[in-house]
């Protein structure tokens, strides 16, 4: 495993939520990682904010990692959840608040 991944791993396993975005939740500078940012906000989440602008080889490892390839990322307990669009749905649906409840992260 390279040592982006295992950077990447780390982060992972050590934080509850972690949203891999462009910017910071209180700085957000992408419409898709504002919207991301705003739906865990909303739904009273602390999660953990990883600017991939700050740091290129994050940016481009984080893609890789999930084998995903857009940004924002979310995880949750160490599991990859999806980008923006999967972010929202989840949210309307009402899955995202249970899919935090069964985590017990909320």
């Amino acid at each position: 495993m390279s040592d982006i991944f295992l950077k990447i791993q780390s982060i992972v396993n050590q934080n509850d939520v972690v949203l891999f975005m462009k910017g910071t939740k209180d700085f957000p500078q992408c419409g898709f990682s504002a919207m991301t940012s705003h739906i865990l906000v909303q739904l009273g989440v602390d999660f953990f904010d990883v600017n991939v602008l700050q740091d290129p080889e994050i940016r481009q490892g984080i893609k890789d990692f999930s084998d995903w390839p857009t940004i924002p990322q979310l995880y949750i307990k160490g599991e990859f959840v999806g980008g923006c669009d999967i972010a929202k749905e989840m949210f309307q649906s009402g899955e995202l608040l249970n899919l935090l409840k069964e985590k017990a992260v909320i």
